[in-house]
């Protein structure tokens, strides 16, 4: 009897599922957070008849076969790249995406990532920063006696220097799309990474086609349905409970046929 493994897996699927839903609830808050879910697919299958083999000698053939599965695996955490609620802040350093795309920003090892979260500081320099202190990139730097920051959907930066009425341009930003977005590494801290799956990174001005806008002075939410991921969570303890439920009645089934004199 393979029911004990076979229900098992279910029970160790469904953990990973709760993991899953737990991460996704405990981040509804995050800003520019996106969503996962797990995916799941069925094992191997052993074989006890085959379909087509003979069951005469007239030639007549049996049109089923008899195929047992060995339980579920985990085949991944698809992410769910759906566009957040924007929020207003009226912070002049937030921006929020407004489509598809990501902010890069260079890390400290000298590699790329790639962030949705767009509530940008000042560094000590007057560089763009995330708040974990990594530069945006391209960079941008504002004088000391900046008095007032705009930023155009298009991604024009300005500032207006002390009493001058006429705003400074400071730089340009752009945003890096991918053709497989479910393919980004997650690294933590709001932060992604490019991957072979993703694809390499398409820089593009905010506004192209394709390309989502910026929105000063909004941070994007996390897209997390709270509603949807209770009930998930409830149908994966309702799962969780069913292959435990199958480990006992097979438990109690060996224990009879034992009882057999």
């Amino acid at each position: 009897m393979k029911a004990l493994g076979i229900a098992a897996t279910g029970m160790l699927a469904q953990q990973t599922n709760v993991d899953v839903i737990s991460n996704n609830i405990a981040n509804a808050n995050t800003t520019g957070f996106k969503s996962s879910r797990a995916a799941f697919q069925d094992l191997i299958y052993e074989t006890r008849e085959r379909e087509g083999a003979l069951t005469s000698r007239e030639g007549s053939t049996r049109p089923t076969g008899v195929d047992v599965g060995l339980g579920v695996q985990t085949a991944g955490t698809v992410r769910l790249n759906t566009q957040g609620g924007l929020a207003q802040t009226e912070n002049q350093l937030d921006m929020a995406i407004d489509g598809r795309g990501y902010f890069a920003v260079n890390l400290p090892d000298g590699s790329r990532a790639y962030t949705r979260d767009g509530s940008f500081q000042l560094s000590a320099e007057g560089q763009l920063v995330t708040l974990q202190g990594y530069e945006v990139d391209p960079g941008v730097v504002f004088p000391d006696n900046t008095v007032k920051v705009e930023v155009s959907e298009q991604g024009t930066v300005m500032a207006f220097v002390e009493d001058d009425p006429q705003p400074v341009e400071l730089g340009q930003l752009t945003l890096a799309t991918f053709t497989n977005d479910a393919g980004l590494k997650q690294l933590g801290n709001n932060l992604l990474r490019s991957t072979v799956a993703s694809g390499d990174p398409v820089q593009a001005n905010p506004g192209d086609p394709g390309v989502g806008m910026i929105r000063q002075g909004y941070l994007e939410n996390s897209n997390v349905n709270i509603i949807q991921q209770i009930t998930d969570l409830i149908s994966a303890q309702r799962a969780y409970e069913m292959n435990s439920k199958a480990i006992e009645t097979a438990d109690q089934m060996m224990s009879t046929a034992n009882q057999i004199k």
